[in-house]
Order: C-alpha cells, then sequence, then structure tokens
C-alpha cells in the first residue's frame, strides 16, 4: 500500500508500535487528529507515548489534563517504565475550593465563567512552551461546559485553527463520557483513530483499532488487534497478503526422506501450504518435525507455532525419535513458539508469524490448526484469516506446514469443519487402518498443485529412527475406510503349450 502524500518529511511517527504503518507513514504535521474509546482502551497511554516520541526527537511537548492530576499522569508512565521529565503538564482542573458553597457562582451559569477560564489556560499554556505536539485530555470536560452542540463545535474549531497556526501538531482524547455522543470533532479532525474494547466468553479482552478517518491518505481500513504491555501499546496490523505478490523461481525443499520425497514427486515446494491431516497419533507432528530438522541440517531458518503439545515436550520426542532440534535451536535456525490460546489474538499470531517470515524462515509449521481454531472461538471469519496468512506466507516463498487433526480413529467417516481445498495447496492424509490383528498406519498425497505426484498409499511407521514410509499397500482394498480387505495376489499362469 502507497500513501497519497509521498513528501515523508510532512509525517511525524505516532511512538506507537505497528500504528505508523497503519497511518501509511504516521501523522501529517499541523494537524487535529481524535482518538475516541471508553475509558480503559488505553488512550492516555497512547497519548504518552505520542508525546515520548516527540521528547526523543528533541521536540517541546505539552500534555493538557482537565480531568487527570499530573500524579495520576506520572504513575501510569512509571507502569510503562518511562520518564516524564521532558513532557510538560498543564492541570486544567477545579481544585478543592470548589466544593466551598461561597465560591458558586449564583448569577451567571458556570459554564459561562469556567469555560472561558479554561480556553484561557490553554491558550497561555501553548503561548508557554511552544510545543510542536500537544495532547488535550479529554474532550468531554469542553463538551459539559460548552453545554450547546453549537458553541462546543464553535470552541473546538477555534481551538484547532489556533493550534495549527502555532505548528502544533494535536490529539484530543475523546472517552465518550459526556452526556450525548455526536460527531462534531470527527467532522471537524483531520484524522480520527478509535480503540475498542470487547470482553470474551473465555480467556484476555479483546482490543481493537480503527482509523475511521484521516483525510488524504490510504491508510490501511479495517480492524487491528492491539495490547496495551510494559512499554505501551503494540498495534498489530492487519494482514493484507495482496500488498506482497511477487513473482519467481521455487524450488523443492526435501524431507530428507527419500520415500516420502517420492511419494510428494520430489519434496515440498517453495510458497506453497501443506496441510499433514490425519486421526490422533498418527505421526501428523513427526512428519512436520521432519521437514524442519531435514531443512535446519541444510542451514535453512524454521519456525514452529504450537498451540497443543507443550514446547519442552515435543522437543524432547523429537530427539527420542532421531530428530534433534535443539543443536538447531541454539544455532539459531529454529525458533519454537508455545502460544497460550488464553491469551491469543489472531493479529498477534499473525504479526509473530510474519515476522518469522521476515527472519528468513524458510519452513513455518502451525500445529495444529484445530487448536488455532478452538483458541478464537468467537472469531466467525477464522478460515478467512488464515486463508491470507498463508496466501502471504506462500508470496514470500515459505514453506508453510499446517497440521489438522481430524475426528475419528478406526472405521467409519473421518470428518473435519476445516474446508482444505481453500486452505492448503498440497494435502497430506494420514490413516489408521486394521490388518491381520494390528493397528497400521498409511500416508498418501490427496492434492498437490505444485508438481505430479504418487497416487498411491503407502505403508507408514514411526521408531527411534524417525518416521519411514514403506511399501506400497497394493494387497489391500478399502485402507481408507479403516477395515481393508487384502487380497493375494493371482497365481502366476502354467507354462507349456497344448498338444
Amino acid at each position: 500500500m502507497e500513501s497519497q502524500n509521498s513528501d515523508s518529511g510532512r509525517f511525524l511517527s505516532s511512538g506507537v508500535s505497528g500504528l505508523d504503518d497503519i497511518l501509511a507513514g504516521g501523522l501529517t504535521r499541523d494537524r487535529l487528529y481524535l482518538v475516541e474509546g471508553e475509558p480503559g482502551t488505553g488512550k492516555t497511554t497512547l497519548a504518552l507515548q505520542f508525546l515520548n516520541e516527540g521528547v526523543r526527537q528533541g521536540e517541546s511537548v505539552l500534555y493538557i489534563t482537565l480531568a487527570e492530576t499530573s500524579i495520576e499522569l506520572g504513575s501510569v508512565a512509571s507502569s510503562h517504565g518511562w520518564d516524564m521529565a521532558g513532557i510538560h503538564i498543564e492541570e486544567i482542573i477545579p481544585d478543592q475550593s470548589a466544593l466551598d458553597p461561597e465560591q458558586q457562582y449564583s448569577i451567571f451559569h458556570p459554564s459561562e465563567i469556567e469555560l472561558g477560564t479554561t480556553t484561557q489556560r490553554i491558550l497561555a499554556a501553548v503561548e508557554k512552551y511552544r510545543p510542536t505536539r500537544v495532547v488535550l485530555d479529554s474532550l468531554s470536560e469542553l463538551q459539559l461546559l460548552a453545554e450547546s452542540p453549537l458553541r462546543y463545535r464553535r470552541q473546538v474549531l477555534a481551538l484547532k485553527q489556533y493550534l495549527a497556526s502555532r505548528n502544533c501538531t494535536t490529539i484530543f482524547l475523546d472517552d465518550r463520557t459526556a452526556l450525548s455522543t455526536d460527531l462534531q470533532v470527527r467532522s471537524v479532525a483531520h484524522g480520527v483513530i478509535t480503540l475498542d474494547l470487547a470482553g470474551q466468553s473465555y480467556g484476555n479482552e479483546r482490543r481493537r483499532l480503527r482509523v475511521v478517518k484521516y483525510r488524504g491518505i490510504a491508510f490501511r481500513g479495517g480492524s487491528h488487534d492491539y495490547r496495551i504491555l510494559h512499554g505501551g501499546l503494540k498495534v498489530f496490523p492487519r494482514l493484507v497478503a495482496a500488498d506482497t505478490r511477487g513473482d519467481g523461481a521455487l524450488r523443492q525443499l526435501s524431507s530428507g526422506l527419500p520415500e516420502l520425497d517420492a511419494l510428494l514427486g520430489g519434496g515440498l515446494e517453495e510458497g506453497m501450504s501443506t496441510l499433514i491431516a490425519g486421526p490422533p497419533g498418527c505421526g501428523k507432528s513427526t512428519v512436520a518435525a521432519q521437514f524442519v530438522w531435514a531443512a535446519t541440517r541444510r542451514g535453512e531458518r524454521c519456525a514452529m507455532f504450537l498451540f497443543e503439545e507443550a514446547r519442552n515436550n515435543m522437543l524432547n520426542r523429537s530427539e527420542g525419535l532421531g530428530l534433534p532440534l535443539r543443536p538447531a535451536i541454539e544455532r539459531d535456525l529454529l525458533t519454537v513458539q508455545q502460544v497460550d490460546p488464553a491469551e491469543l489474538t489472531p493479529g498477534q499470531f499473525t504479526q509473530a508469524v510474519a515476522d518469522a517470515a521476515g527472519a528468513g524462515a524458510r519452513i513455518i509449521v502451525i500445529d495444529s490448526l484445530n487448536g488455532y481454531m478452538n483458541a478464537v472461538p468467537d472469531e466467525r471469519f477464522m478460515t478467512t484469516y488464515l486463508h491470507e496468512l498463508l496466501t502471504y506466507l506462500g508470496q514470500r516463498g515459505v514453506v508453510a506446514i499446517v497440521v489438522g487433526v481430524q475426528a475419528g480413529l478406526i472405521g467409519g467417516n473421518i470428518s473435519t469443519s476445516i474446508d482444505a481445498s481453500y486452505l492448503a495447496d498440497n494435502i497430506i492424509m494420514m490413516r489408521y487402518f486394521e490388518a491381520e490383528g494390528e493397528v497400521r498406519q498409511a500416508i498418501s498425497v490427496f492434492k498437490k498443485r505444485g508438481s505430479a505426484h504418487e497416487r498411491t498409499l503407502r505403508r507408514f511407521s514411526i521408531g527411534v529412527g524417525g518416521p519411514r514410509v514403506g511399501e506400497v499397500l497394493s494387497g489391500f482394498h478399502g485402507v481408507l475406510t479403516g477395515l481393508p480387505t487384502h487380497a493375494p495376489a493371482p497365481p502366476a499362469a502354467a507354462g507349456g503349450a497344448a498338444a
């Protein structure tokens, strides 16, 4: 995505990780912006990040507070490890004398006196500090003082013109606690950013940021997940795979098992997504680990994201099968991230995967798809999220391997709620079947877009030496049903000619 404004010198950084990407460069200088959201969404934290970025750039910055005291702002800053020394704070809040009955106005309405006084103090602070960045917290106080919509709008317009004439880039905060909610400031502001907090049925709250308006800039629309961490807000821009389209030759990556490569027609092509599907315990994760192990032995970077199996358990299990992955981690060729489902947001996970691809990972494993789907049960468009992510990885030339657990073990229909054809370019199917009093495993390739592949069903087993792909199950019929029949090969024809 390219900004409609090519003059990068006209932008100021917001100081918020990920937000400048959404804004296509940052905040246009000398303009008024509105950041709105209910209490607890992180408006004050965002504002302090904006001002701290100005301090880092050597600018004069001003925080005008109509509600919170400097002590309260200092506690917010200290919780993130920030120093408020470079930020000028102007407190314009009623002191305790307002509780004295003798101080109450009897002839004039309080708003007629207090609004004028508040405005004078705002202008005096700007003249005193001559800031390039200003935050006004919050508009709800001004709206209550102004009383009428007309007076409120004129007040905001006057402040906008005054601050722009003083070369100030200004953020107004609105906590939506005024008696009436309207669109007065939205129509006046150059840009509008909305912060939203939604409760979940289980786990942490879901926080979303949306740019409602930004004049003259082709910003990234839609909702973007964000979290409030130590150090401030961190925004995870919504992934748009179309922004990374490209062409190029794709090579095949070997699994390190000649028999498996032969089944796949040579290996897995770069830029292709592969779904390894099958019932629990049939070896899906082991096959994925085999590809990772082979790639790291070639000196290629890989990343694994685990939703179900513990990181330590996976590493120990792989090592016991002859696929030691710890040396690759020590050589910085492999990252293995344990994902906490209760704390997950789709945007946060997507950003982690995109960062792994940006760090040069050639193979990325998601284990498992079912764990990811169950981690965010309230998300209606989860399949679309995943398709966009896999498309993005494909355009970066990454081999994406996704493990999918199917319901059912032996016999009957093995079903899944995942639209495999929509998600994956390749599908490797694994299956249990019963034969001669033994539970055996089979592997086959149901779909492959990158190259021709075998259409056979092969024996599969896991031992101390790792996974093994065996002979073709040519003597069996109905292996996919789980209860096959064995048809021995017909005897050879008798030799000799008739007399």
